[in-house]
């Protein structure tokens, strides 16, 4: 494993968490050995306040499940010299600290069975409720896995979404940087602490999202990014993400993982198709077969969010303009409507379907040979879904 420096840029936080002795006994709680996460939030929802739980004595720790060790390490407060070093450190290169208990935490994360006490974050911290899509896949990625990714990031970043993923080499690298190079917002998930970049080629690329979009991390300042890392920080990549799209991977890899924890935490999991010869396209076309969406371009992405989230998307790109209106993927170039199907997409609703019969009430001047004609031409062209009940609505 290479001995990787620190190297990214020391910046002023956008929020300044003014209780610094709520921080410091929440690092001290995450640093205590055997303790683990869930165990930890259980522990101080049971005391109240996470500065009862070092008042407590053993036996009182000990009443509570804890084993004999963990509760001696609390009780001892013997963390607490290195939860002041990680502190002090954070301060210094202008890394966020936001325990659970903090408001900038992220909601979604916060919803996880096993959510971190501690996250440590360098950058826009606002992107963290953003509308997020995590793209992830392989670390050995073909030619067209590179392409989907680069493409699908690009696309993504002009909607206004915001890409999450985990800096490593191949699916991840492409997306981040295809997502910064079209002008959008990124959050990368390492597997160590934020004073290590790992791979170390992405050095370049950690510089720019720290400075345009966010790094996270649940790993103490210093920790190196061993191999076991890796699988932890995939339930925060999905935790934090409305979607999990897999691009490439084989059926065991990391991106399984992540679709795992995905489908556990109740996202929106799509997956790419592939070439069924090429393993890097096992992961996914098993996904596909299992009860994946399958994904061809961002339009399918954004079909998948949340009603919310694409009201925010829409209300983003035209001025908070509360009654949305259908987009394509392309802002400058999309389906040209003919008069029935501009007036059947101007009545359909973005949150709640339409049956036909409730169309034809609402447009007693068509027939419903007309309608059934534009409904048919707008599913086709990706402005309208049909859901259970053949009710439809407009994707935006």
């Amino acid at each position: 494993m290479a001995n990787l420096q620190p190297s990214l840029p020391t910046i002023v936080p956008r929020r300044v968490n003014d209780d610094h002795e709520t921080v410091l006994f929440w690092l001290a709680l995450a640093l205590v050995p055997g303790l683990g996460h869930r165990r930890g939030i259980r522990t101080v929802n049971q005391f109240g306040d996470v500065r009862k739980v070092f008042l407590a004595s053993r036996a009182d720790l000990e009443a509570t499940g804890l084993s004999g060790a963990v509760a001696q390490s609390i009780a001892s407060a013997c963390t607490f010299e290195e939860a002041a070093t990680q502190q002090q450190q954070a301060l210094s290169m202008g890394c966020m600290v936001l325990p659970f208990s903090h408001p900038c935490y992220p909601h979604r994360l916060r919803g996880i069975t096993d959510a971190p006490l501690v996250l440590f974050a360098l950058g826009n911290t606002d992107l963290l409720e953003d509308v997020n899509v995590a793209l992830v896949g392989t670390r050995r990625p073909t030619a067209y896995g590179k392409a989907v990714a680069t493409k699908l990031g690009s696309e993504l970043a002009k909607l206004g979404v915001c890409v999450v993923s985990g800096m490593a080499r191949g699916i991840d690298t492409h997306a981040h940087r295809s997502c910064l190079e079209a002008g959008g917002k990124t959050v990368a998930v390492f597997g160590c602490g934020l004073d290590h970049v790992y791979p170390a080629e992405n050095r370049d690329l950690a510089h720019s999202i720290a400075e345009k979009g966010l790094v996270l991390s649940e790993f103490a300042l210093g920790a190196p990014p061993y191999p076991q890392n890796f699988p932890l920080r995939n339930r925060i990549v999905s935790g934090i993400s409305d979607v999990v799209a897999v691009i490439e991977g084989s059926q065991y890899s990391g991106s399984a993982i992540t679709a795992r924890y995905a489908l556990e935490q109740g996202r929106e999991v799509m997956a790419v198709p592939g070439n069924i010869t090429s393993q890097a396209s096992w992961g996914p076309n098993l996904l596909i077969r299992q009860g994946a969406t399958l994904l061809m371009d961002a339009s399918d992405v954004v079909e998948r969010l949340p009603t919310q989230a694409r009201i925010r998307l829409y209300r983003a790109m035209h001025g908070g303009s509360a009654t949305p209106e259908p987009v394509s993927a392309d802002r400058n170039a999309g389906p040209q409507l003919d008069s029935h199907q501009a007036k059947v997409l101007s009545t359909l609703k973005v949150d709640e379907g339409l049956l036909l019969d409730d169309l034809m009430d609402q447009l007693p001047y068509m027939s419903s040979s007309e309608i059934i004609a534009a409904l048919f031409q707008l599913e086709m062209d990706g402005l309208v879904r049909q859901d259970v009940g053949q009710r439809y609505r407009k994707i935006w």
